[in-house]
């Protein structure tokens, strides 16, 4: 308990000194994270800090804050960035003009590509410096992907706050808020969030419902215990909507394998001292395997040829 309230009381200090910073996801992150995320996200920006969420993956998520989440690391800055789906060789160029008042970016596909979708566009702010980096629910910090290995150097020299409940967290940052027991990231965000006496509102306390519903299965987990549903009891006070965990489908089977793979049905068979056993039972052959009646004259070999593309001048063939 001790050794939780002098990490918290360090996390205080770096957030207090610091005036921008990123929160960092691991590649294809869990609802957890996500939830953990954007609660800190909201959070923190309550405290006036400047702060982004960056992913190498941008997670698909209804939760507030989530579409904040960007494949870049940058806190804020003065250059506006204009994002957008690209694949290689799509656009033709780029050009602007002055209108008047408007400064207009012309953004010309290739012939034969689609047109720019608005809807598809994102903006952000990039350039802006970095004080601390918050790295939530990542054992490594290659465990972030591309967002790490391809920069970094944006990691180097800066305060780093490891959040994390994974048995293999390797203890990567200056500080380490790391629970291997705790049910989920969310209720560390929690932590943290009531330390920094930021007010919880409602779609910090969804969020972090979510988060926690999730990671344990709708509560149902072996980590689950007393400190679980005091959390969650915590953030229905302070007005979490509860929402429906939808579980990931089922994986498709293959039926056909999977009736190839399956052992001989045994069919109950009465002997005369009253016992039963098995019997095969003969299986019925499939339509496929059935023999096609031989036809007189045909040729069962198609021709060499005949694949090949026939040539004609003036109606007849060559």
């Amino acid at each position: 308990m001790d050794n939780n309230h002098n990490t918290l009381a360090r996390i205080h200090e770096v957030l207090n000194k610091g005036v921008s910073g990123v929160i960092v996801l691991p590649n294809n992150p869990t609802t957890d994270a996500i939830a953990a995320s954007t609660s800190l996200y909201l959070g923190l920006t309550k405290m006036g800090k400047n702060v982004s969420i960056a992913s190498s993956s941008k997670p698909v998520s209804d939760m507030t804050a989530a579409d904040k989440i960007q494949n870049n690391i940058g806190a804020g800055g003065d250059s506006l960035m204009i994002s957008f789906p690209y694949s290689d060789g799509s656009i033709d160029k780029v050009d602007y003009n002055i209108q008047g008042e408007n400064f207009n970016l012309v953004i010309t596909p290739r012939p034969g590509f689609s047109k720019l979708d608005p809807q598809a566009v994102n903006y952000s702010y990039t350039g802006g410096t970095v004080d601390f980096i918050i790295v939530v629910d990542s054992p490594t910090l290659n465990s972030l992907g591309t967002i790490y290995t391809e920069n970094q150097h944006q990691f180097t020299g800066h305060d780093i706050i490891n959040i994390d409940r994974h048995l293999t967290n390797a203890f990567f940052g200056t500080v380490n808020f790391v629970n291997k027991t705790i049910s989920s990231v969310s209720e560390l965000i929690l932590s943290i969030l009531e330390d920094l006496k930021i007010e919880i509102d409602k779609d910090m306390a969804t969020n972090l419902y979510s988060g926690i519903a999730a990671s344990t299965n709708n509560f149902t987990s072996y980590s689950v215990n007393a400190d679980t549903f005091e959390n969650i009891a915590t953030l229905l006070r302070h007005g979490a909507i509860k929402k429906i965990i939808k579980k990931p489908a089922p994986p498709v089977v293959n039926q056909r394998v999977l009736s190839q793979n399956r052992p001989q049905a045994q069919a109950p068979k009465m002997s005369f001292s009253g016992a039963i056993e098995s019997q095969p039972i003969t299986p019925i052959e499939k339509v496929e395997q059935e023999k096609q009646p031989s036809q007189q004259g045909f040729e069962q070999k198609s021709p060499s040829d005949w694949l090949k593309p026939k040539i004609f001048k003036n109606g007849g063939l060559i």
